[in-house]
């Protein structure tokens, strides 16, 4: 078997990033989405600030190498494994441009809303953010099924003859 043919380290890192992105958009969606429900707004809106900020560079870093990882195996593999890790750094980008365009315009709000008030319909608002984070979560959790399912699957070996 050739290098090519068994991508190990290509595989591990789409498997470690990968795993890495949908946990933490996991936690995310599980644990700290419903503590801010419980607290007061303006602690939601200060913590909600302070995590983006420590967030922004730690996730956009993650998700690019879970691309990157992905895209890598993909590269590397053939025939359905390509084409699930193909599908894998699809969803990766998904997860990427759904945050982008979706859940970080909403943190530019709560920032202002963090330091005066929130706007009549921050409620809907919220709602939207909440939507965003978990279609990114399913992308991010798809992505890491898809890349642990190959990963767990045996490959079906040529017979000789």
């Amino acid at each position: 078997m050739t290098t090519f043919e068994k991508p190990v380290l290509a595989r591990a890192s789409a498997l470690c990033f990968g795993g890495l992105l949908a946990g933490a958009f996991g936690y995310g969606a599980v644990n700290v989405l419903y503590a801010f429900r419980e607290v007061p707004l303006n602690v939601r809106f200060t913590f909600h600030t302070a995590l983006m900020s420590v967030n922004g560079p730690v996730m956009q870093s993650l998700m690019g190498l879970t691309i990157l990882s992905c895209l890598v195996l993909a590269f590397r593999t053939t025939a359905r494994d390509r084409w699930f890790a193909g599908t894998a750094a699809v969803l990766a980008v998904a997860a990427f441009l759904i945050t982008r365009f979706g859940n970080v315009p909403i943190n530019q709000h709560i920032k202002v809303w963090a330091v005066t008030s929130p706007p009549p319909d921050y409620a809907e608002i919220l709602n939207r953010w909440e939507a965003f984070h978990f279609a990114r979560t399913a992308c991010a959790l798809l992505a890491f099924l898809l890349i642990v399912t190959r990963t767990l699957t045996p490959a079906k070996r040529a017979t000789p003859g």
